[in-house]
């Protein structure tokens, strides 16, 4: 996800701070280095549209959180008659430097600003490209901006890419790590720290979980079509319904997401899911109060509850609430602001 929804100053980037860098984490290369070699992300995006030069030739096409350029660059490559990125993050100095060096001036328009507040040179577009997508798919809210993009500048007909995207979850045993995590505040160095017990365990974790600590199928939880998805369609209660694969004990829920550009000539797709290739989006990891005893076959039934923070939207308060073995437990979880905070060590 590129940086539409920093907030951004205008300092050179040799001028900046880490007072800078923290209101506009952004315009700091390091983020972009992550995601241009996450090679999953990027070379999806690529194959999706440089292969599918026939749907960009002659089109006018707009990037949402264009960030370093990388998705334009794609689309010029790839034919289309002019591109327009936006982006609000100082690092688009950056990338009208990367598409002059590269020979795209011409083709290439960068306009820095919110997509609220900027007047575009163009005013219809034949195909909206964005990585918008966060941890969980949907924390830091960027795809408010996108939809807001699609009905306001999109052409009747137009495309996006990507269309639709899917989240899922499963159940883990993670006994292990939640030992480490959770319960180590019950004694530390003799000294009882339980009250950060609770707060630990609803922060949800960013990390990558191996396939064979996954104990059920996996449920598909939300289905987002970016051709016709609300605003609204963001704030959600899914139910859910998880089958044991085995006999094991269930530590926390795991959630992750696939992306699929259905409109191509060759459907592209990817998963940030424990059974794929490693992506920047890893997995996201939702600890449970107590442990759970599952067996083959047996099934836990719930929901979860999505919606933007209401101090914060750029926060996420999710709620699951699920009944296993007759009892049910609720709990309500917050995604952090601060990315840094809700990775393993």
């Amino acid at each position: 996800m590129d940086g539409i929804t920093s907030s951004s100053n205008d300092v050179s980037p040799d001028s900046m701070t880490s007072k800078d860098y923290y209101a506009d984490s952004y315009a700091h290369f390091g983020i972009h280095e992550e995601m241009l070699k996450d090679t999953v992300r990027t070379g999806s995006y690529r194959a999706a549209i440089v292969d599918n030069g026939h749907l960009f030739k002659g089109k006018t096409v707009l990037d949402v959180g264009c960030g370093t350029g990388i998705l334009s660059m794609f689309a010029a490559k790839a034919g289309a008659a002019h591109v327009v990125g936006i982006d609000m993050s100082n690092i688009i100095d950056q990338a009208q430097k990367i598409i002059e060096i590269n020979g795209f001036k011409d083709t290439i328009t960068l306009v820095k600003g919110k997509l609220e507040d900027v007047e575009l040179p163009i005013m219809q577009f034949d195909i909206i490209i964005s990585e918008w997508m966060g941890y969980f798919l949907l924390y830091e809210s960027m795809l408010d901006t996108v939809l807001l993009a699609r009905d306001k500048y999109l052409k009747p007909g137009g495309r996006m890419f990507p269309d639709n995207a899917r989240m899922y979850m499963a159940a883990i045993e993670d006994q292990d790590y939640k030992e480490e995590k959770i319960n180590f505040w019950d004694n530390v160095y003799g000294f009882d720290y339980s009250c950060i017990k609770d707060i630990a365990l609803r922060e949800p974790l960013v990390d990558t979980v191996e396939l064979r600590s996954v104990v059920t199928d996996p449920y598909m939880l939300k289905h987002v079509n970016l051709l016709t998805a609300k605003k609204e369609d963001l704030t959600f209660t899914a139910p859910f319904t998880l089958t044991a694969t085995r006999n094991d004990y269930i530590h926390a829920f795991l959630a992750w997401f696939d992306i699929t550009f259905e409109c191509t000539h060759k459907r592209t797709q990817f998963s940030t899911g424990p059974h794929a290739q490693y992506t920047h989006w890893k997995q996201t990891v939702f600890y449970t109060p107590n442990t759970v005893t599952i067996s083959e076959g047996e099934k836990i039934t719930g929901t979860l509850t999505c919606a933007p923070n209401a101090r914060n939207n750029r926060d996420l308060d999710i709620t699951i609430e699920y009944t296993a073995g007759g009892e049910t437990t609720k709990v309500d979880y917050k995604m952090c602001v601060f990315p840094s905070r809700c990775y393993r060590p």
